[in-house]
């Protein structure tokens, strides 16, 4: 087996790029926060589907309704019913105003989810740029939690429930003083929780028991 020519007995160095300070990585606390986080807006496909639906169906048999009419051919049943109902009933009868709070009732629930953001399950997070908008869903900041607070001793399962402002936590201990259990989940919590970066971090209500017994 041949080797190539002058290969032999020579050593060639590399080339060494050196980093310039400017590029050494900084380690150290987040980025302070820049901008408003709000929460995220819901699209609301399904309501607003179901009312355009709702409003084109009644649209359309108006229209039908009055078309008929100009065409001199008699109105439909049921609007000439309703006339006479709304003619003949006073405006304190029980059935208009049960109608007119079934109406008032949809319209203040359309304006509530006008003005709403929805999209309750996204918790919104720390911006540290300013286009950059994330969140974090709560199922997702409850797994994080639950596997923290099974790394306390003495935890034996946890149950985590996280909101906008609290996260429930009710863990069952079968050894260790039970206040002692809770002081290292509250603390593990509160680091864990604060490691989310969540624009409004939920407070921690712990409660701790013991297993019920068997039989």
């Amino acid at each position: 087996m041949s080797e190539p020519q002058g290969s032999e007995g020579t050593t060639q160095r590399l080339p060494v790029i050196e980093r310039a300070p400017d590029d050494e990585p900084e380690y150290g606390p987040p980025p302070p926060p820049t901008g408003r986080e709000g929460r995220f807006w819901s699209a609301r496909r399904v309501p607003a589907a179901v009312v355009a639906l709702l409003l084109t169906a009644v649209a359309g048999i108006f229209l039908y309704d009055i078309a008929a009419v100009r065409a001199h051919r008699p109105a439909m049943a049921w609007r000439r019913e309703l006339a006479g109902q709304l003619a003949r009933r006073p405006l304190d009868d029980i059935w208009v105003l049960v109608g007119a709070g079934v109406a008032a009732a949809l319209g203040l629930w359309l304006i509530l989810l006008a003005c709403t953001p929805g999209l309750r399950g996204v918790l919104p997070m720390r911006r540290t740029e300013p286009d950059v908008h994330a969140g974090l869903y709560r199922e997702a900041a409850a797994l994080v939690l639950r596997d923290r607070a099974m790394e306390v001793a003495g935890v034996q399962s946890v149950r985590i429930r996280v909101g906008r402002a609290r996260a429930d936590v009710r863990a069952v201990s079968h050894f260790r003083d039970l206040d002692d259990v809770r002081a290292d989940l509250d603390a593990a919590l509160q680091d864990a929780i604060e490691g989310l970066g969540l624009a409004r971090p939920p407070a921690p209500a712990v409660h701790v028991r013991r297993p019920g017994r068997k039989g």
